[in-house]
């Protein structure tokens, strides 16, 4: 059985409930997905390539 994720809208979608944006769950790793197909692909990033992902910025 999938663990329950929770997920966060990006502070650059500016926090409205229907803007377009990305959402990430954070764990021991990092899904990314579209908030306005949250049933659709999902991308996973190892905490390492997140955080590099995140310094890079």
């Amino acid at each position: 059985m999938t663990q329950e994720r929770t997920w966060r809208k990006s502070s650059y979608s500016g926090g409205a409930e229907d803007s377009d944006c990305v959402e990430v769950s954070l764990s021991s790793d990092a899904l990314v997905r579209d908030s306005k197909n949250p049933s659709g692909g999902v991308l996973t990033f190892s905490s390492a390539a997140w955080q590099n992902f995140l310094e890079s910025r």
